[in-house]
C-alpha cells in the first residue's frame, strides 16, 4: 500500500489517498471526518488470523524464515523504501500559501512547510487510531522504552520532547535511565531484557552514550522488531537495498519524506541533492529519495563544485551541522528546500544567548525557493512524530503476529507397504523447533532450546496470552483395553495431524512423556505407530529434556532425608537436636523459611529462633516418625523386579536403624502426580510441600515441609515444570509434558501444557472464534471408565478446564474379544476369528463399547467414537460398530485409517471433532460426585456409575486408613480407584460388561500433593520386571550416533 502522488480534490480535512494495485480504484478518507470518499476493492487481502480492529491495512512482519506483509489499518501504511513512510495524511493546508506569481521568479516567496502543525495532526491522528483500536481490544496499548546513560542536559531535553509527545499521541512511554558509570555488558543486558518483554514494542537508545559503550553494539542490540529507531543493522540493511524491506525507517528521513509529500511534491525523475552522508540522515534520505525515483546526488565536506550541483537541484535536503552554511543564490528558483540542520549561534536578545537556526540560510534561500522547512519548527517535530508512528507500527505488528499462526505442514511420503515404526520415524526430517514455535506464536524469549528437535517453553507465556480465549479441548480415550490394542495414542496423533495439516487448524497433540521402563522392557514406546507418530521417536522415548530425572533426583531425596531424620532424632535429645537443626551462621541463628512453614502448622507464632519455649523446641523438633507408616519410596526410571522390597541401613554407621521398603517407578512417584496437576509454579511448590510422606506416633501427618525438602524439591524440578515442545511427522505441534502412572494416578498429562497449548489454539479478541479457534488433543489413560473417569474428576477439577467434546477409540479385534472372543497372547498369532469377518460376535461385544459411551455422556458432552481401522476390517463390520455406537447415544462413529495414511486417513474423523466441538446444544458438563460426601460415598458412586457394580467392600486396613485420612483432614478429596484396566470390574476375567459384582477395596492411599486419595482394589505392581528378550537387547549405536533398534 503507497501513497499516490496526483492531484487531490479540494477537502477541509486531512486528506490520504490509499492504493493497492495499479488496477483497484483508489480510495480517499478524509481523515479529520473519517469519511471515505471512494471505496477500493479489498479483493487480495483478506487474512483471516487478522485481529478486526486492523482490519484494512498493511504492516510488514518479520520472522527469521522472511517478511510477510499482512493487513493492519487505514491510518496505518507499510513502512518500506517505497513511496510510504506514515499513516498519516498527505497535507496541504499547513504550507503557506504566499507565493510569488509563477512568472515572476525573482519574486518568489516560499511556502513554509509547517513541520510543527503537520507533526500535531499525527499526534492526534495516532491517538485517533489507537483509541478505536482499544475498543475493540483493550489489551492493545502501544508501548515505548527509552534508554538514557547519564543525564546530559540536550539528552534529557529530547527525552522530555518525547514522553510529551508520546502522552499526546496515547503511546506508554516508559524512560530507563542508567548511571554513566554502568558498564557496557550491564547495559546490553538491560537492552536484551526489553527485547524479551512482549509489553514492550519499541525500544530506543539516546544517543550519545558514554565513551566506554559502544554506540554500535547497543544500537544493534535492540531487536529488529523494536528497533523504532531504524539505527539496527537489519533495517538500514534492508533500507539500503533497492526494492528492499526495512522493518522500520529512521525517524528523520521518514518525517523529511513525509513533508515533501504533505507539501505535493512529486519526486520522480526530480534531481535531488543531499547535503551530509551520515548514517542517521544524510544516507537513509538518499536511498528514500532514490526508491521514490528521483535522481539522487549525495554531497559532503571534500564535494568539488557542491554549488554546481546545488544550482541543478529541485529539492535540497541539507544534513551537514553548519549554520547558514547553503545561500539562496547558489540554488535555482523553485527549488524545494528541506533544512534538518541545528546549529546553535550567539544571540543576545536570547534568554540563553543563543538560538537555533538551520543548515540554510533562510533568508536568502526562501526568496529563491518555492517551499522550505523552518528551523525550528520544520524537521524537529516530524522525527518525534515519525517515532511515534513506529512504535504503533511496532505494536501493530506484535499483535498481528500473534493472531497471524499458521502450521506449515512437513509432506509425508506413505508407502502402501507400511514400514516400521522407527523406519518412519528416521524418515521423516522434522522442522528446527525453532521454526515449529514461531508458527504457533511462541517468541524466542519463550522457548528454551534443548537441541534442534525439541524445546522447552516457558510458563511466562500463559501470562502474555492470558487474554485470549481458550481453543477446543478434545479428549481421547478407549474402550475397556485388551492385548490386541485400541491404538489411542496412535488416533490422537492422527487426528491432530489431520486437524492441523489437513484442515488448516491449529493443533497440538499432548501426550504424556515415556517412562524408559517399557521403552527398554517389552511394552516399547508411546510416540504413537505407523504414520500417525511424535517424532524424532528415540529422543521422546529416552531422556526428552530430563524431566523424569528431575523427579527421580526429588523423590529420592525425599526418602533420605525421612530416614535421616529418624536416625538423627534416635541418636540426639531436644536441645542438640535443635541446635543442629537451626545452626548459628556467622553468629546468627535463623530459621529457613520452610522452618516457618513447619511453626506456623504448629501454632508458634514466633520467628527468633533464640525465643522457643523448651516445649516448642520439642515440638518443632521432633517429627517422631512411625516407620510402620512410611509410604514413600526410592524409584528409578527402569524396570528392575529385585528392588519391589529391599532392606535399608544395613551398614554398621547406621546403627541398626534398618526398615524394610522398596522402589517404585519414578512415574508411579507423587512427584510425578504433582508435576501433571499443578497449575502453576507456586502452585507445585505448595503441593510438593503438603505431601503426606508418614504419620507421628502420636497419628498426625508428616508432610515433606515437616522434613524441610519443600523447597529442595521445587528447585530439582523448577525447570521439569515447563512443557517440552515437540512435533509429529506432519509438522504439527505437539506438548510432550508428565506421565503419572496410569495404574495409580490419572495416567494423564499436565495441566500446565493443556492450558499453555489452549492459549496458543485460542482466538483474539474480535476474532471469529468458531472460525479460528484451534484445537489442543489429549487422551487419558487405559479406558474412559478408568483414563477418562479420571481426569474429569481429578484432573478437571484441579484445572477448571472443561473438554468440548469426548473421542472413544475402538477396534473391530477388541470389540470381538469383548464379545467373548478367545484369550490372545502377545508375540502368538491371532485365532482366526479376529483375522476373518464376524458380525455376530461383534456386536456383542459392542455393549463394551456401549457402556463407556453411555459413562461418558453422564459428563455432559458430546461423544465421538473413532474406528481405528485395520486391514481385516470388513464393511460389514464398520457398520455395525457404528449403529451400536449411534444406538448407544454416540454424537457419531467415524472410521479412521491414520496408521497407514496419517492424517490424510483421519480427515473424515477430525471433521467430525470439529463439529462435535462446535455443538452447544445438549453440552451440560458435570462432574460425577461431589468431594464432601464421604470417601466410602464416592467410591461407591464410582463403582455403580461407572463399573456397573453393585457396591465397594471396604476391608479393615482400608476402612482404617479412611478413618484416619479422615480425621487428618484429607477426606474431603477426589478419589482414584487403582484396579485391573481389562476389564470394566475389578476381575480381568470378566469381559465385555459384568454386573452385579463387588469391588473390594483393599487398601486406600493418600496422595494429598497430588490432591487426591487412590483406593486399591487389585494388586497394583508399581515397578515392572524385565522379559527373558527384553526390548534393550536390539538397540545399537551406529558410527555416525544414530541410535538403531529401539522398536
Amino acid at each position: 500500500m503507497r501513497i499516490r502522488k496526483r492531484p487531490l480534490p479540494p477537502c477541509n480535512g486531512i486528506l490520504l489517498v490509499l492504493e493497492k494495485s495499479a488496477s483497484a480504484p483508489p480510495r480517499i478518507d478524509c481523515l479529520r471526518h473519517h469519511k471515505p470518499l471512494a471505496c477500493a476493492s479489498s479483493s487480495g487481502y483478506a487474512n483471516k488470523s487478522q485481529p478486526k480492529f486492523f482490519a484494512g491495512s498493511a504492516v510488514l512482519l518479520h520472522s527469521r524464515s522472511g517478511f510477510d506483509r499482512v493487513p493492519s489499518s487505514p491510518f496505518q501504511l507499510s513502512c518500506q523504501a517505497r513511496r510510504c513512510y506514515s499513516s498519516t495524511a498527505v497535507q496541504f493546508q499547513y504550507v503557506s500559501s504566499a507565493t510569488a506569481p509563477a512568472e515572476s521568479p525573482s519574486t518568489m516567496v516560499a511556502e513554509i512547510i509547517d513541520g510543527t502543525a503537520i507533526a500535531k495532526s499525527i499526534r492526534d491522528s495516532l491517538n485517533a487510531e489507537i483509541s478505536e483500536a482499544q475498543r475493540v481490544n483493550p489489551l492493545f496499548k502501544p508501548s515505548l522504552t527509552i534508554v538514557q546513560v547519564g543525564n546530559r542536559p540536550d539528552s534529557s531535553t529530547y527525552i522530555r520532547m518525547k514522553l510529551k509527545a508520546a502522552q499526546e499521541a496515547n503511546i506508554i512511554c516508559t524512560l530507563k535511565n542508567f548511571p554513566d558509570t554502568i558498564t557496557e555488558i550491564d547495559l546490553l543486558s538491560e537492552i536484551n531484557a526489553l527485547n524479551d518483554d512482549p509489553s514492550v514494542h519499541g525500544v530506543l537508545v539516546q544517543l550519545p552514550v558514554p565513551d566506554q559503550i559502544s554506540e554500535v553494539k547497543v544500537t544493534n542490540a535492540v531487536a529488529p522488531e523494536k528497533d523504532v529507531d531504524g539505527f539496527g543493522p537489519l533495517n538500514v540493511g534492508e533500507l539500503a537495498k533497492r526494492g528492499g524491506s526495512p522493518l522500520f525507517i529512521p525517524c528523520t528521513p521518514k518525517g523529511v519524506m513525509v513533508l515533501l509529500e504533505s507539501a505535493g511534491v512529486e519526486l520522480s525523475g526530480k534531481n535531488a541533492v543531499v547535503l551530509g552522508r551520515s548514517d542517521i540522515v544524510g544516507s537513509p534520505v538518499s536511498y528514500l529519495l532514490r526508491n521514490a525515483d528521483a535522481t539522487v546526488t549525495v554531497c559532503h565536506s571534500r564535494t568539488k563544485g557542491l554549488q554546481n550541483y546545488l544550482k541543478e537541484a529541485d529539492v535540497v535536503i541539507s544534513a551537514i551541522g553548519k549554520a547558514h552554511f547553503v545561500k539562496g543564490e547558489w540554488l535555482k528558483p523553485g527549488v524545494v528546500v528541506i533544512d534538518v540542520g541545528t546549529n546553535y549561534i550567539p544571540d543576545a536578545t536570547k534568554k540563553s544567548g543563543q538560538r537555533l537556526v538551520g543548515d540554510v540560510e533562510f533568508e536568502s534561500v526562501s526568496a529563491v525557493a518555492a517551499k522550505i522547512t523552518p528551523v525550528p519548527g520544520g524537521v524537529g517535530p516530524m522525527t518525534v512524530a515519525m517515532l511515534l508512528q513506529n512504535v504503533v507500527d511496532a505494536a501493530k505488528r506484535c499483535y498481528i503476529a500473534q493472531a497471524k499462526r499458521h502450521i506449515t505442514p512437513l509432506p509425508l511420503n506413505v508407502l502402501e507397504k507400511v514400514p516400521s515404526d522407527f523406519e518412519i520415524s528416521r524418515a521423516q526430517k522434522p522442522k528446527h523447533i525453532r521454526d515449529m514455535a514461531h508458527e504457533i506464536g511462541i517468541t524466542d524469549s519463550e522457548l528454551e532450546l534443548y537441541g534442534p528437535h525439541k524445546a522447552k517453553v516457558q510458563l511466562s507465556l500463559l501470562d502474555r496470552l492470558a487474554h485470549r480465549k481458550n481453543g477446543k479441548y478434545v479428549l481421547v480415550t478407549g474402550i475397556t483395553p485388551t492385548p490386541l490394542g485400541e491404538g489411542k495414542s496412535t488416533t490422537t496423533v492422527g487426528l491432530v495431524q489431520a486437524l492441523g495439516a489437513h484442515l488448516g487448524k491449529i493443533a497440538f497433540a499432548n501426550v504424556r512423556q515415556p517412562s524408559m521402563g517399557p521403552t527398554f522392557g517389552i511394552k516399547g514406546g508411546a510416540a504413537g505407530g505407523g504414520y500417525s507418530q511424535v517424532i524424532p521417536m528415540d529422543e521422546f522415548n529416552m531422556h526428552l529434556t530430563g524431566d523424569i530425572h528431575a523427579i527421580s533426583a526429588a523423590t529420592n531425596l525425599l526418602a533420605a532425608a525421612i530416614d535421616t531424620r529418624m536416625f538423627h532424632e534416635s541418636s540426639q535429645k531436644d536441645g542438640p537436636l535443635y541446635k543442629r537443626l537451626v545452626p548459628a551462621k556467622r553468629g546468627v541463628r535463623k530459621f529457613s523459611p520452610v522452618m516457618l512453614r513447619r511453626l506456623k502448622k504448629l501454632g508458634i507464632d514466633k520467628t527468633e529462633p533464640n525465643d522457643l519455649t523448651s516445649e516448642e523446641i520439642s515440638r518443632f523438633a521432633r517429627l517422631d516418625i512411625d516407620p510402620d507408616t512410611i509410604t514413600w519410596r526410592r524409584v528409578v526410571d527402569c524396570n528392575d523386579r529385585h528392588l519391589r522390597t529391599i532392606t535399608i541401613g544395613q551398614g554398621a554407621a547406621e546403627k541398626g536403624h534398618s526398615r524394610l521398603t522398596g522402589f517404585d517407578i519414578t512415574v508411579a512417584s507423587e512427584c510425578m502426580a504433582v508435576l501433571a496437576l499443578s497449575n502453576s509454579l507456586s502452585d507445585m511448590r505448595e503441593r510438593l510441600g503438603r505431601m503426606v510422606v508418614a504419620s507421628s506416633k502420636a497419628g498426625e501427618p508428616i508432610t515433606c515441609d515437616d522434613i524441610g525438602c519443600g523447597g529442595a524439591l521445587t528447585a530439582l524440578m523448577k525447570d521439569a515444570i515447563k512443557p517440552n515442545l515437540m512435533q509429529t511427522l506432519e509438522g504439527t505441534p505437539v506438548f510432550v509434558h508428565a506421565g503419572p502412572f496410569a495404574n495409580i494416578s490419572i495416567g494423564a498429562n499436565s495441566v500446565l501444557a493443556d492450558k499453555m497449548a489452549l492459549k496458543l489454539a485460542g482466538t483474539e479478541p474480535g476474532e471469529d472464534e468458531a472460525e479460528m479457534s484451534g484445537f489442543v488433543v489429549t487422551e487419558a489413560g487405559f479406558d474412559f471408565t478408568m483414563g477418562g473417569e479420571r481426569f474429569f474428576n481429578i484432573k478437571c477439577r484441579s484445572s477448571g478446564l472443561v473438554p468440548d467434546v469426548v473421542v472413544i477409540v475402538a477396534t473391530v479385534r477388541a470389540l470381538k474379544l469383548h464379545g467373548g472372543g478367545p484369550d490372545v497372547t502377545p508375540g502368538v498369532p491371532l485365532p482366526e476369528v479376529y483375522r476373518k469377518e464376524d458380525v455376530e460376535l461383534l456386536r456383542k461385544g459392542c455393549a463394551n463399547l456401549a457402556k463407556h459411551i453411555s459413562n461418558a455422556k453422564q459428563y455432559g458432552l458430546p461423544v465421538v467414537v473413532a474406528i481405528n481401522q485395520f486391514e481385516t476390517d470388513s464393511q460389514a463390520e464398520i457398520a455395525v460398530i457404528r449403529e451400536e455406537a449411534l444406538k448407544a447415544g454416540a454424537d457419531d462413529a467415524i472410521l479412521s485409517n491414520h496408521w497407514a495414511e496419517g492424517g490424510k486417513g483421519a480427515v473424515k474423523l477430525a471433521e467430525g471433532v470439529v463439529k462435535a466441538a462446535n455443538k452447544t446444544e445438549g453440552k451440560d458438563f458435570r462432574l460425577l460426585y461431589d468431594v464432601d460426601k464421604t470417601v466410602e460415598e464416592k467410591l461407591n458412586i464410582i463403582a455403580r456409575e461407572m463399573y456397573g457394580a453393585d457396591r465397594v467392600e471396604l476391608s479393615d486396613l482400608a476402612r482404617e486408613k479412611v478413618e484416619t485420612y479422615t480425621r487428618q483432614g484429607f477426606g474431603n478429596l477426589p478419589i482414584c480407584v487403582a484396579k485391573t484396566q481389562y476389564s470394566l470390574s475389578h476381575d480381568p476375567a470378566l469381559k465385555g460388561v459384568p454386573t452385579g459384582f463387588t469391588v473390594p477395596i483393599r487398601d486406600v492411599r493418600a496422595s494429598v500433593g497430588a490432591g487426591y486419595l487412590y483406593a486399591l482394589a487389585a494388586e497394583i505392581m508399581t515397578i515392572p520386571g524385565l522379559p527373558t528378550h527384553s526390548g534393550f537387547m536390539d538397540v545399537e549405536v551406529s558410527e555416525d550416533g544414530e541410535i538403531e533398534g529401539l522398536f
